[in-house]
């Protein structure tokens, strides 16, 4: 099974989550930064886990961009995870969040969304990763790579 984990981070927590939903995976999985990542080969992918910090209730703009740039339906028959980094706080609660919109998005490029968008909690606005995350990210980044694995 072919997977790829494409992030943004701005203070680094986001890469971290998508580094360790890579290793959990096993050696040959890569996470990649957006800016990085090719939108035109992501048909080649059976499993793509995509994740951005929250900023004001959206994802960053280099994901907003890449976002925009994958053709229409190339996600067809690609099993697509979201996920982001946010911090508790009740405002947030009024915008949103990155990681429900990053999915809304990829199911509109005809990815097949095989879980809940994910959150991960941040301590604060830059950060550290809360108590756990890392632990956290790694179980749910096997746990969807076995369900993609189930279904075929």
């Amino acid at each position: 099974m072919k997977v790829l984990v494409i992030y943004d981070s701005l203070h680094g927590n986001t890469g971290k989550i998508a580094r360790a939903i890579a290793g959990a995976l096993g050696e040959d999985i890569q996470a990649v930064r957006v800016d990085e990542a090719k939108p035109e080969e992501l048909s080649a992918y059976d499993l793509l886990f995509i994740g951005s910090p929250t900023q004001g209730g959206r994802y960053t703009v280099p994901m907003k961009e890449f976002l925009e740039e994958i053709p229409d339906g190339a996600l067809k028959n690609v099993s697509v995870a979201a996920f982001d980094t946010r911090a508790k706080a009740k405002w947030v609660k009024i915008f949103g969040y990155a990681a429900g919109r990053i999915g809304e998005e990829l199911e509109e490029k005809g990815g097949n969304l095989i879980a809940p968008p994910e959150p991960f909690y941040v301590s604060g606005t830059k950060g550290p990763l809360a108590e756990g995350e890392l632990e956290r990210a790694a179980v749910w980044g096997k746990t969807l790579a076995e369900v993609k694995n189930s279904q075929t």
